[in-house]
């Protein structure tokens, strides 16, 4: 929300309630009216609609009067005014929507929290949205956020906006981190990213923490301070374009796949340990995941954090190993749903 904008709303509004108790303490006193019909003549006053006076005025009421529509006159107006500019320009429903998120904080958890809505931040919390999580952002600067020029990010239910510096703990315990499954620090400073990854770490020893590097050598510090991801924007961008040059058709296809927008293909990872009991301890041939769902499964990751790519169909799954299945989501949805004995 725009504090300026806010602040002018205040104010004009103090200077409207002044406005009107002059006017009901002026009517009292020198036409001796009632309180409430010093508040009626005050108020068709000021709102110039020009009603019949409750009575004759006398002539220190006409001049007051005179005064009164003189002065409230601009108040009006700029009142007016500053009030249709919040309710136009949609600052009142950022105002709501803002409360409303403070309040949706009391019972959030297992969200993941971004630090920093610069460029990456940006991307990130796109990319979140876009895979229904539950996302919060730490930003110092407010205007970046609410004037996005991606409204789509502030309508969306599962985005929820903290004001604040993501170094300092207090806003972290404002996020909610000991409830967040997730943090994904994207600050240009590879020192203030350290700070959060290294407070962080402490507040909640098992969430996963993706932190972004700029510096040589940082990541190995950051992986140190317990980031369990460093990612280098710089270098990816590098090999990212190498690889457009030497390869670019595979490029294309696995971003058609990760990032691609409106095309019903999905990569996830499903977790063993989520898997129904009966389901367990089978061969992948056992499971036959492609008979049963239509989605093929192109890799394991096992127990020591090792990959296996495009698995022997004679590998038997056990509870610690995460499976990684593409299909389109009925596809990948009807696999969860017998995986896990809802047949």
């Amino acid at each position: 929300m725009n504090p300026k904008r806010l602040l002018y709303l205040y104010f004009s509004a103090v200077a409207l309630l002044l406005v009107i108790g002059v006017g009901i303490v002026g009517f009292m006193l020198i036409e001796k009216y009632s309180l409430i019909e010093a508040f009626y003549m005050t108020m068709i006053t000021v709102s110039t609609v020009g009603f019949e006076e409750v009575r004759q005025l006398s002539q220190e009421g006409m001049i007051f009067t005179s005064f009164l529509i003189i002065i409230s006159f601009g108040v009006f107006a700029y009142f007016i005014t500053n009030s249709t500019k919040f309710m136009m320009d949609g600052e009142f429903r950022l105002y709501l929507k803002k409360r409303k998120m403070e309040k949706d904080l009391k019972n959030l958890k297992q969200h993941v929290i971004v630090c920093g809505f610069g460029r990456n931040g940006r991307q990130a919390v796109i990319e979140l949205l876009l895979h229904n999580e539950k996302t919060l952002v730490i930003e110092k600067d407010a205007e970046l956020v609410e004037n996005d020029s991606n409204s789509e990010i502030l309508k969306n239910k599962n985005f929820r906006f903290v004001q604040g510096d993501a170094v300092q703990e207090d806003f972290l315990f404002k996020a909610k981190i000991s409830d967040a499954k997730a943090l994904i620090t994207t600050l240009p400073s590879d020192a203030d990213n350290l700070f959060i990854v290294l407070t962080a770490r402490q507040l909640n020893s098992s969430l996963t923490i993706i932190s972004r590097a700029s510096e040589d050598h940082s990541d190995i510090k950051l992986k140190r301070a317990g980031a369990t991801n460093v990612i280098m924007p710089d270098k990816i961008g590098g090999s990212r374009m190498a690889i457009l040059v030497a390869q670019p058709d595979i490029v294309e296809f696995l971003d058609s796949i990760l990032i691609g927008s409106g095309i019903d293909v999905n990569l996830v990872e499903i977790q063993c340990r989520e898997i129904d009991a009966a389901m367990m301890n089978k061969t992948i041939s056992e499971l036959n995941i492609r008979k049963i769902s239509g989605a093929n499964l192109i890799g394991i990751k096992r127990a020591d954090n090792t990959f296996v790519y495009n698995p022997s169909v004679d590998i038997r799954l056990t509870a610690e190993d995460k499976l990684f299945v593409i299909g389109s989501s009925d596809q990948v949805g009807k696999l969860k749903w017998i995986l896990t004995g809802n047949n």
